[in-house]
């Protein structure tokens, strides 16, 4: 037996595993596997495309200049720009969501997501972060998207930068230096998954048959015109024919000689050939559409209403995939800036939405709020203009209604009759004794009672040893005067509301 093994036989010998390290660190990585043929550090991208090519993700970059690749392409980055964009505090301090939400103003946002929704069609994107001082904080100035061919990852899926020093193994980058946005990204594909693989054989099949099909159009696409000339007309005078019918074609006027003849021959039967190329050319669009967009409903001229409906559902679902691959982006550079400047364990969250439906889940909730404060309390057109975004002038105030005037409501019903009147007059003599006190003299209690409290809190340097202050000066509060004058208060009001009830059952 040895320490750190058991022979179970004479020729098997069994090590004892350490639990906490079998549990702590991989066992299943590149560096013992049997399929890992990557040179050096250097982890070649396995998409199959690329591979039967030979080539890296250049491309895809091409194939944006096809008409409707680069239209799906727009029409799906469009879908998450429109969203609308908030800071959500969450635990954070309210100090780091305000600085954060002026920070991401400062910057190209638009921009900046177009660059990281590139990630959807090459499967990674890497952005160079370039901070820079402001006032007394470390911020973005500027986010840049790089270029994906430039980088690579290496065994345990880290990203770097193949460099001209390092072509093959790349040099390691910093930390919160680039950002990297990747569409579902795993243990065995680092790089993402690019939508543009599913685009690359339709688009290139559609080039190719379009070629075919301008040569097929030049061939048939226009009548033929058939010269006859005499059998013993020498090659001389048919070459003459030939010129003069090609002069035809161009301006549709030609001489020949007196014994020959012109026929204008039609390439019937040539419709069904055409339509061939047609439909490869719809199928290849199709398939575009289906790899970037979900569906073709919305694309073709076939779709039904039924069918463009549901289509427009699929591709919302995809933008808000798109959508969490910005909000994962924009977190963890908002997660840098904290950890940065703020020294915080909690961040806020960058969100991305959908304004209508905010909208209509937050006019159900004031509804229901307007209808629970009855006319006690009502909201204000200040929370109108900042809650639905409305512009100045698209709230009209109504001028309350003038003293003595009926409201609304209270003008369709009768008023009733009180036997007492409008006036009371125990009420009015407390009125005027609460009216009577000195304003100064009251000040000057208040300022009594409140002064070790301000005097401590001048003191204070931070928040926290301002807490730590109220907590030592809130005993030494003298509040014996304003105790004083309330019992005081409350002692008229009752003896008055005593004499004015044994004068009313006296009558």
């Amino acid at each position: 037996m040895k320490k750190n093994g058991l022979w179970v036989s004479p020729t098997e010998f069994v090590s004892f595993a350490t639990p906490r390290d079998t549990l702590t660190s991989q066992i299943a990585t590149r560096a013992r596997s049997i399929d890992f043929t990557a040179l050096g550090m250097y982890l070649p991208n396995p998409d199959p495309v690329l591979k039967a090519l030979g080539q890296d993700v250049r491309v895809y970059r091409e194939l944006r200049s096809d008409a409707h690749v680069g239209g799906c392409i727009r029409r799906r980055k469009a879908a998450v720009k429109a969203l609308e964009w908030g800071v959500d505090r969450d635990q954070a301090r309210s100090r780091a969501s305000k600085n954060l939400e002026t920070i991401l103003h400062d910057l190209p946002l638009d921009r900046l997501i177009g660059e990281i929704l590139d990630a959807v069609l090459y499967g990674y994107q890497p952005l160079e972060v370039i901070w820079g001082k402001v006032g007394g904080y470390l911020v973005p100035i500027d986010i840049v998207g790089k270029p994906p061919e430039w980088f690579c990852f290496d065994a345990e899926n880290r990203l770097r930068m193949r460099t001209r020093e390092n072509p093959a193994e790349g040099e390691l980058l910093p930390e919160r230096k680039f950002l990297l946005a990747r569409q579902e990204p795993t243990y065995q594909n680092p790089y993402g998954f690019p939508d543009l693989s599913m685009c690359f054989w339709p688009t290139t099949f559609k080039k190719g048959g379009l070629k075919f099909w301008v040569t097929f159009a030049e061939k048939f696409g226009s009548p033929w015109v058939v010269g006859k000339h005499p059998r013993s007309s020498s090659d001389g005078e048919a070459d003459q024919l030939l010129d003069a019918l090609e002069e035809m074609v161009q301006d549709a006027v030609a001489v020949i000689p007196n014994d020959a003849s012109v026929e204008i021959m039609e390439a019937a039967g040539k419709a069904s050939s055409a339509e061939i190329y047609r439909e490869l050319l719809m199928f290849c669009r199709s398939e575009v559409s289906i790899a970037l967009l979900g569906q073709n409903q919305t694309t073709e001229a076939s779709s039904t209403h039924a069918s463009a409906k549901a289509g427009i559902e699929v591709t919302r679902e995809i933008r808000d995939g798109d959508k969490t691959i910005v909000e994962e982006t924009l977190n963890t550079l908002a997660r840098w800036i904290c950890d940065l400047n703020f020294s915080a364990s909690a961040h806020p969250q960058v969100s991305l939405w959908e304004q209508e439906e905010v909208d209509k889940v937050l006019a159900e909730r004031d509804e229901k709020l307007a209808a629970a404060m009855g006319d006690s309390a009502r909201l204000t057109p200040q929370y109108f203009r900042r809650a639905y975004s409305l512009q100045e002038g698209d709230v009209v105030e109504v001028e309350p209604a003038a003293s003595g005037a009926k409201p609304p409501l209270a003008a369709l019903q009768d008023e009733p009759d009180f036997a007492e009147g409008d006036t009371f007059p125990d009420q009015v003599a407390l009125d005027d004794a609460v009216t009577g006190l000195a304003a100064d003299a009251l000040d000057a209690q208040a300022g009594e009672m409140l002064r070790p409290l301000l005097d401590t809190l001048v003191s204070a340097r931070d928040e926290k040893e301002a807490f730590a202050c109220l907590a030592r000066a809130y005993p030494q509060m003298k509040a014996s005067l304003l105790e004083e004058r309330l019992a005081q208060l409350m002692f008229a009001a009752e003896v008055t509301g005593r004499l004015a009830a044994a004068a009313e059952l006296e009558a």
